[in-house]
């Protein structure tokens, strides 16, 4: 990508998210707010995206179907990306939260969440991932 690049292009976002009608909701939410968002129901399939890399923030369920989103991030950042994650849960524990840190998760929501906690938190964080902060 050419320096700059990103900023003729919208944002992009991955989701992986295994409930169809909350990962539906969230997409619609993002893309309403100018996001591209690329949404998964399982993480195999968004590691097979060949622009996976091209992505600013990762917003990824902690329980789903095919692994957890905490070893999700890891496959990531084994694969070189850098960009900031988003774990959310319905079934939030302080040890889930010191493990998504420990991770390097830049957030933590818990389901379900206000509509603006999650475009207010992948705002701000694609915004620093983009800018190089």
């Amino acid at each position: 990508m050419t320096p700059g690049g990103q900023s003729s292009k919208r944002p992009r976002i991955l989701i992986v998210e295994d409930d169809a009608g909350m990962r539906r909701s969230m997409q619609l939410l993002l893309q309403g707010r100018g996001f591209d968002v690329r949404a998964y129901a399982a993480a195999d399939p968004m590691l097979l995206d060949e622009e996976l890399t091209e992505a600013v923030c990762l917003v990824v369920d902690y329980l789903l179907g095919d692994r957890d989103g905490i070893s999700v991030l890891g496959t990531l950042r084994n694969l070189g990306w850098r960009g900031p994650a988003i774990l959310i849960t319905a079934y939030p524990t302080e040890e889930l939260r010191r493990s998504a840190s420990e991770a390097g998760f830049s957030a933590f929501l818990e389901k379900p969440f206000k509509e603006h906690m999650l475009v207010n938190t992948v705002a701000s964080l694609a915004a620093r991932f983009v800018g190089g902060d």
